[in-house]
Formats: C-alpha cells, structure tokens, sequence
C-alpha cells in the first residue's frame, strides 16, 4: 500500500494516499507499521483524509493495530477521517475504543499528552 511517511521529533505521521482500503490493504499497512514498535520514536499518527471507503474487515485490523500500539506504551491517533470512513468504524461499534480526532494538529495534541503521561506515571511508580 502507498503511504506517505512524515516523521516528526515525537511521532511519525502516516498518510495511506489509496482513497479505498482493503482487508489486504489493511494487513500490509500492519505489516508497514509492525517496525516502529522498535523504534525510538514509536508513536504514529494515521491520516486518514484519502480514505472515502473502508472495508469492515478493514476498519478492525486498524482498531486491532491501535490495541497493540498502546500495550506496548505507544500513542496511535487516527485523524481526518471522513464521514462516511467514520461511519463504517461506527457501525462496527469500534469508534468508541479507538482514539480518534478531526485534525492531524489535534493527533499531535493527544501524542504529545500521551507522552507527557507516561513520563508522570513512570516517575510516578519510581
């Protein structure tokens, strides 16, 4: 899949440029993003304002990926989701334990208060 790639100091942000994304699509952005668990910055923004459609299977395989970014203590914000993109994570009942925000500048925000609580909860448990 075709993504553009913008790495920032604390996130990379990742911009698919399909306006549909697949099941398979969606297996071989996992696959994409797999490495940045071993990064040094591994907190990735998902824009999402190509997108006009997503499969069902699509939209779980992505909510499954943020599940996984944040057990391993990474931030993963989707944004800029279109209507009916969004509509399809809504029917799948998945909007609501994914993190998602209207703007890539409100993503950052949430990556940026990610981090900071993650400081203030390691130095917390020291």
């Amino acid at each position: 899949m075709d993504v553009k790639i913008d790495t920032k100091e604390k996130f990379t942000v990742i911009t698919p440029q399909e306006s549909v994304i697949s099941v398979i699509m969606a297996e071989k952005l996992r696959d994409q993003l797999d490495f940045y668990h071993t990064k040094e910055v591994p907190h990735i923004v998902l824009n999402l304002k190509n997108l006009t459609n997503i499969d069902n299977s699509a939209a779980h395989i992505i909510a499954s990926l943020q599940s996984q970014f944040y057990e391993k203590g990474h931030s993963f914000v989707i944004c800029e989701m279109k209507e009916q993109v969004a509509l399809v994570f809504e029917n799948e009942d998945l909007s609501d334990i994914m993190n998602i925000t209207p703007s890539e500048s409100e993503a950052w925000d949430i990556v940026q208060m990610e981090e900071i609580e993650r400081e203030l909860l390691k130095n917390f448990d020291n």
